[in-house]
């Protein structure tokens, strides 16, 4: 239970007199957002739960008493940004000058592959970001969403999103950035320093536990233990509130072991503030207040759903002021809950205006900008290197780089759903999708070349003579019209290669095949693909695919060949090469272009496994032992392409492993190794340092991402990497679910993806001889280097871990 009288934050004397001044209503009023515009459905059961708010045309008197935020000024239809910073600037005048406190507004807008807005910059996806293994690009990404969202006088962000990805069927994958909670954490960190550099408070979401909906439904119950829950789901959020220093976190709608999330001051509370220190501001997805009530049915009435939430630790009631106005008002009136607990949430509220330069009588003296650019040069340039770094190779039998020997083919044709469709390079919480998609016949705003012009830009590009490109649609994402097969396979047959682009269409709640509320039961490629794939296949030319997704799909057919089980031809035609792009952007069309005939690269990883099929999920590379293939069961969840795989026009090769022989726990070790590329071009590597906790007190991962570095090399180059890991890297929840270092041997390698290593001892007898299976599984022998394991000595005694150890690898070039 929480305490009856809750400590008040420390703020400062201009926060505290303005408080001394307020009436119960002026504070219940800092602690809401009003939802000005409301335009199609971008959140959940929206229609029903905003009906009951007041018409815009009554502002003067919706802001009686003030107001806490405006809701998505920007971001809910398709506005002029220049026009609506004018009304903006004039509304925050009118309430530092009609509202007895004269508090402005805080306004908040989503950004996670930029600024939502109309004719605004879109970045590459998270799971992109993910693929990238680029921090420090990610950092520069978010620091131009944020100038572009400060010029406009937006002042929070409502990303990053670092919720782990355990189950590819849920449709909000696509906004997640991998199922490494490491990865997750660095790339994540980097979001919000890059964010909040620009003087834009970034907003960590969904806090916790909201990818572990059961079978990946939105909203499902979540069922994970405490201790996944410790060393998964919470890792990325510490590193974003310590490392990051974020102001805002954004609870999770889902219940935990029946208890949700936006009612639990075990999470609001005692990890997040008492534990870590966060003293931000804690607001609600929207409507999760009252989703107390009317989803998780734990509150008779929004007055108990208020109570519930503000106790639990949630300041703001977003997107409107359903619960947080007049049924709390009646709580603290009667008595039933403790005004002080109110008095806690303004503070942090006002403090947060505070540190926004809000609270300064001269904010809004200077104009609003007469001319802005969202999608500046510089934009453009970060988006397309970005979207570079992000495509993963995952198969190629020589066809790739369409661009050889000085020559192009002569004739290319390029077919899919995806091939020729702005659309399906942004993700669902782009402005494009998330909005403008119900507003038929307006323009992006923006220029977004698809794969198809992008090819052509690039064989321009490449100074040879260009070929005679052909587009084909073949088939929509979704449906099941095979009416345009025959016209794809027409023209598969006459060109010398086909580049054979399908995927997704992101949406949300039902539109599209993937994004919030756009769950699947399938990871097959939705609609007809699939058929198209296979009817092109089958003209013997051969094809490149191309996969725009939001989510990994079950391509194992497309990798390896068909397995039998599909009533396939187990020695079928595949693909001469996959090539994977989460949803990449602006400049995603160009940047696949440009892999695919050769200037550039490719370098991405995945974030996340490439699966098996639907029924091996949910999975996740850190698994036990019995967590994997065993001869205990005639099922085989292993993925087809492994974390961290991504293949390049080069090759690598790793050498002179070099591990500090022990360390006390607590402390940091260091691991070296010398990385050669041993290839004819220029290429970059994704070094990635692996560990595995020999024996545990609990049940330990076989393989854990320590840590990894983007490096480039020309041909023959070497060079030589250091990396300082902490030990906290390898804690864990212990018996007592006590997050611990535990003395003992580590086996430390380098690896090329979380599936490469040179196995000291084989473990592939996982019951020792007990038990044997005679379906045994077989997993496809994959390229990748990697260096010998190395055990390494943890000594000491146990070492708690506390926020003050250092959780970050440092990478050092060394030679």
């Amino acid at each position: 239970m929480p305490d009856p009288s809750p400590t008040l934050p420390e703020v400062s004397e201009l926060v505290r007199a303005l408080h001394a001044r307020m009436t119960l209503e002026e504070k219940l009023a800092q602690l809401v957002g009003y939802w000005l515009d409301q335009s199609g459905t971008v959140a959940p059961m929206q229609s029903e739960m905003a009906s009951g708010q007041k018409d815009p045309g009554r502002l003067a008197e919706i802001t009686e008493h003030g107001l806490g935020h405006y809701t998505r000024v920007y971001g809910t239809r398709p506005v002029d940004p220049v026009e609506r910073a004018g009304w903006l600037w004039s509304e925050q005048r009118r309430l530092q000058k009609e509202t007895r406190l004269g508090i402005p507004a805080l306004v908040h807008e989503e950004c996670l592959t930029g600024l939502a807005a109309w004719k605004a910059a879109t970045f590459p996806t998270p799971l992109a970001w993910g693929a990238s293994f680029d921090p420090d690009l990610v950092h520069e990404m978010a620091r131009l969403i944020g100038t572009s969202m400060r010029q406009l006088g937006i002042h929070q962000g409502l990303a990053p999103v670092l919720d782990v990805v355990r189950d590819p069927r849920w449709g909000r994958v696509d906004e997640c950035i991998g199922e490494d909670p490491y990865l997750v954490g660095t790339v994540g960190t980097a979001y919000v320093r890059g964010l909040q550099d620009s003087g834009v408070h970034a907003t960590l979401k969904h806090f916790v536990g909201y990818s572990a909906s059961t079978a990946g439904r939105n909203h499902a119950p979540v069922s994970a233990g405490p201790r996944e829950i410790a060393d998964v789901f919470l890792p990325p959020f510490e590193m974003a509130v310590l490392d990051g220093r974020a102001r805002s976190v954004m609870n999770s709608y889902t219940d935990i072991d029946g208890v949700p999330v936006a009612s639990t001051p075990a999470y609001l509370t005692e990890i997040l503030r008492e534990r870590w220190g966060f003293d931000g501001v804690v607001v609600a997805d929207y409507f999760a207040v009252a989703f107390l009530e009317v989803m998780h049915a734990v509150a008779a009435d929004r007055g108990e759903a208020a109570a519930l939430a503000l106790q639990a630790g949630i300041d703001i009631e977003l997107p409107t002021g359903d619960a947080y106005l007049e049924p709390l008002a009646a709580k603290v009136r009667d008595g039933s809950l403790d005004e002080a607990f109110v008095d806690r949430a303004v503070l942090r509220a006002l403090a947060q205006k505070d540190d926004l330069g809000l609270l300064d009588p001269a904010a809004f003296d200077d104009g609003p900008p007469e001319e802005v650019d969202l999608d500046s040069p510089m934009h453009q340039e970060v988006a397309r290197r970005l979207a570079e770094e992000s495509v993963v190779l995952l198969s190629n039998d020589g066809v790739l780089p369409l661009l050889r020997d000085g020559a192009a083919p002569a004739r290319v044709a390029v077919v899919g759903p995806n091939a020729h469709r702005a659309e399906a390079l942004m993700g669902c919480y782009s402005f494009a999708n998330h909005v403008l998609a119900h507003h038929p016949g307006l323009p992006l705003g923006f220029d977004i070349p698809t794969v198809f012009e992008g090819l052509a830009a690039a064989f321009d590009a490449s100074g040879v003579e260009p070929p005679e490109l052909r587009f084909v649609e073949g088939c929509s994402a979704e449906g099941d019209d095979t009416s345009g097969f025959a016209e794809a396979v027409s023209a598969v047959e006459s060109s010398d290669v086909a580049v054979v682009v399908v995927g997704d269409d992101a949406g949300l709640f039902g539109r599209g095949t993937v994004g919030e509320g756009n769950d699947t039961e399938s990871l097959e490629l939705p609609g007809v693909q699939r058929r198209l794939v296979d009817a092109l296949l089958a003209t013997g030319t051969p094809v490149v695919l191309v996969l725009l997704t939001g989510r990994p799909y079950a391509v194992g057919w497309a990798l390896d060949g068909p397995d039998g089980t599909d009533g396939l031809d187990a020695a079928g035609p595949r693909p001469s090469a996959v090539v994977q792009a989460f949803f990449p952007g602006e400049g995603g069309g160009l940047a696949v272009a440009d892999v695919l005939v050769g200037l550039v690269n490719p370098s991405g990883r995945l974030p996340v496994s490439m699966p098996r099929a639907a029924g091996a999920q949910p999975y996740s590379y850190l698994h036990p032992r019995l967590g994997g293939p065993s001869d205990v069961t005639s099922t085989d969840p292993t993925p087809v392409r492994p974390f961290g795989f991504g293949l390049s026009y080069t090759t690598f090769d790793y050498t002179d492993l070099e591990v500090s022989p022990s360390v006390v726990a607590g402390e940091a070790f260091t691991a070296a190794v010398t990385v050669t590329n041993t290839g004819a071009v220029a290429g970059v590597d994704v070094v990635q340092l692996y560990g595995h906790d020999v024996v545990g007190s609990v049940a330990r991962p076989l393989v854990q991402l320590l840590g990894y570095a983007r490096t480039d090399l020309a041909p023959g180059e070497s060079r030589r990497l250091e990396l300082t890991v902490p030990t906290a890297r390898l804690a864990f929840s212990d018996r007592r679910l006590v997050r611990v270092v535990e003395p003992g041997d580590v086996e430390v390698w380098f690896g090329a993806h979380s599936a490469a290593s040179r196995r000291v001892t084989s473990t592939g007898d996982s019951t020792g001889g007990a038990i044997t299976n005679v379906r045994a599984t077989g997993t496809a022998e994959l390229p990748g280097a990697a260096t010998e394991r190395h055990r390494l000595a943890v000594t000491g005694d146990v070492h708690e871990v506390t926020p003050a150890d250092a959780r970050l690898v440092s990478v050092r070039v060394v030679g």
